[in-house]
């Protein structure tokens, strides 16, 4: 076969693949009556892998083109003018075709493998489920009958649920809002979609943190948004790069996490938060403030929003009770000017009808009771526990060869690798030793780091996590 593929093209080399056996089916360079290269012989003489070519063959036979039958080989069809069979619809095609693009392929396995039972858990962004208030939220659920509507609700959610979450803000985080300036979403990545999706055109440019979870995402690719870096340290952002970002690239819009960051756990000092709103007023710059992790806090210290200091409107506070309470209740709030509150839920109307009138009832009732407080005060102690095992494990297994930032609150650490050596490997080679982490490719563009979240599993499991990993770690070093 003279045809090689292009691998400078963009295109996927099974694409080019298959539109070239497709056209040589069509010009007679394979006649009908005889049989394909086989998928081994085949990848060897284009020097691709085995898995290019049966991805093809898999495109060639979805479009009736071609019959592959266990030990005969693969062959042109018979039918395929489509005579007597009718053809299937190339869905690699329909797939490939749509604007909403997929998650990074190294964070599809990640999760694909997350729900392998026998994996330690390192990756995952959430509360193990010994950590979740069951028991209270079985006691309210069970002394209380429900007395919501089961019609559809307010486009901006449950108003009660908004009126708890209007003291709750205000008593915790020392926000003052009301409920005609808060919409109820399905977590707060529903609340960061419709932030990008209404807010923010194609073409725009914003402003993350790097490395930032906002980094993977492609929620903003997807929307044609430029995305511009701000680099973390222990203090999280600097300000005045913000200034000189924008007079560069004209940012219409900043997305911080600045309370216990994801991944790095870095909390935005309060000079640098007071810099930044004086900058946001001062340019006219909208902030996103993202914000999961600020009442766990291990000091005991109150951490103050972006949104707390916000004296002019500039700030979309986007919280959840995801991390704090449980991640399958799906409640999210964005809280911000009425006229961007009602055109955000605007849309979310045209994608589900608002949310779900048990959850927001669940929600409403656990957030008004003395349940919570306790909760807090034992979730906040439980994952200071799970921080220090890991900090010890890491100490312990890798001494000088890592370097970290110890968190004072949220559920991640962020470490750097002191060693070189292949994201890709080690992340396969711990799976192998039966461990899952974040790669922290997916998270910025420097390369050399690793997310361990400590929030999914117990001590024990941290412990024999990093073990694993280390192990792992060493592997790799010797190849």
């Amino acid at each position: 076969m003279e045809w090689k593929p292009n691998r400078i093209l963009k295109k996927a080399i099974y694409k080019q693949l298959a539109e070239y056996i497709e056209q040589g089916i069509a010009d007679g360079t394979f006649p009908p009556d005889q049989p394909l290269p086989s998928e081994r012989s085949l990848a060897n003489e284009l020097g691709v892998n085995r898995s290019t070519v049966v991805a093809a063959y898999d495109e060639l036979e979805a479009n009736g083109l071609i019959e592959r039958k266990r030990g005969s080989g693969t062959r042109i069809s018979k039918d395929i003018w489509g005579l007597t069979k009718k053809r299937v619809p190339s869905w690699n095609r329909y797939i490939e075709a749509g604007t909403f693009l997929p998650n990074m392929p190294v964070m599809q396995r990640i999760r694909k493998e997350m729900t392998d039972q026998k994996l330690i858990n390192l990756a995952s962004g959430e509360l193990s489920e010994d950590l979740f208030p069951i028991t209270a939220l079985r006691e309210m659920i069970s002394n209380r009958s429900f007395i919501g509507s089961l019609g559809y609700d307010h486009p901006q959610g449950n108003q009660n649920l908004r009126e708890s979450i209007s003291r709750h803000v205000q008593k915790y985080r020392k926000i003052e809002t009301t409920s005609s300036s808060i919409l109820i979403t399905s977590g707060a990545q529903q609340a960061l979609h419709l932030v990008v999706q209404c807010l923010l055109k194609p073409g725009d440019a914003i402003a993350i943190e790097e490395p930032s979870y906002h980094y993977g995402l492609p929620v903003f690719k997807s929307a044609g948004i430029k995305t511009f870096f701000l680099p973390v340290d222990k203090d999280g952002i600097d300000p005045e790069k913000l200034i000189s970002l924008h007079k560069k690239h004209r940012i219409r819009m900043i997305f911080l996490n600045p309370a216990f960051q994801n991944p790095t756990g870095a909390l935005l000092s309060k000079q640098r938060r007071k810099r930044i709103l004086e900058i946001s007023s001062e340019y006219g710059i909208p902030v996103v403030e993202d914000d999961p992790y600020s009442l766990t806090s291990f000091t005991g210290e109150d951490v103050s929003t972006l949104k707390s200091m916000d004296q002019h409107g500039n700030v979309l506070y986007i919280s959840s009770l995801s991390k704090i309470v449980a991640s399958g209740l799906r409640i999210g709030w964005i809280i911000g000017p009425k006229p961007v509150i009602e055109r955000l839920a605007d849309a979310k109307q045209q994608v589900d009808f608002g949310h779900a009138s048990f959850t927001q009832w669940i929600a409403n009732d656990f957030l008004e009771s003395a349940s919570f407080d306790s909760h807090m005060a034992d979730l906040t102690n439980q994952l200071e526990k799970r921080r220090n095992q890991i900090v010890s494990s890491l100490r312990y297994y890798f001494q000088d060869r890592v370097k970290f930032h110890v968190p004072q609150g949220g559920i991640h650490l962020w470490c750097k690798l002191n060693r070189d050596y292949d994201e890709t490997q080690l992340l396969e080679e711990s799976i192998t030793q039966g461990v899952i982490y974040t790669p922290g490719l997916t998270l910025g563009s420097q390369k050399g780091y690793a997310r361990f979240t400590f929030s999914r599993e117990k001590e024990e499991n941290i412990h024999e996590g990093i073990r694993r990993f280390a192990l792992a770690f060493d592997q790799i070093q010797k190849r």
